[in-house]
């Protein structure tokens, strides 16, 4: 009977031995995939950074840029009248 304690208890380490190797594993690959994960979010945050100040740029650009284009309609305006008076 001693023999069969024995085999139980070596098959019982080697198993343990075995799941924590494996949670090792596992953790080192969890460290991994989260260090990944703030790369990315670090990344899409300057993303945003970029895109807020590209839309801020547009924003204070569009005030000159819509009287710029109400200016240039005008003057297409008289000139397709001047070319139909050309006629």
């Amino acid at each position: 009977m001693e023999t069969a304690h024995y085999i139980l208890v070596i098959i019982v380490s080697t198993v343990l031995t075995i799941f924590l190797i494996a949670l090792i594993v596992l953790i080192l690959l969890a460290i991994k995939l989260i260090k990944q994960f703030k790369h990315i979010a670090d990344r899409a945050e300057k993303a945003v950074e970029s895109v807020e100040s590209a839309g801020e740029i547009l924003k204070n650009t569009s005030g000159p840029l819509a009287i710029f284009k109400f200016g240039r309609n005008i003057i297409k305006q008289y000139q397709t009248k001047d070319s139909k008076k050309g006629k």
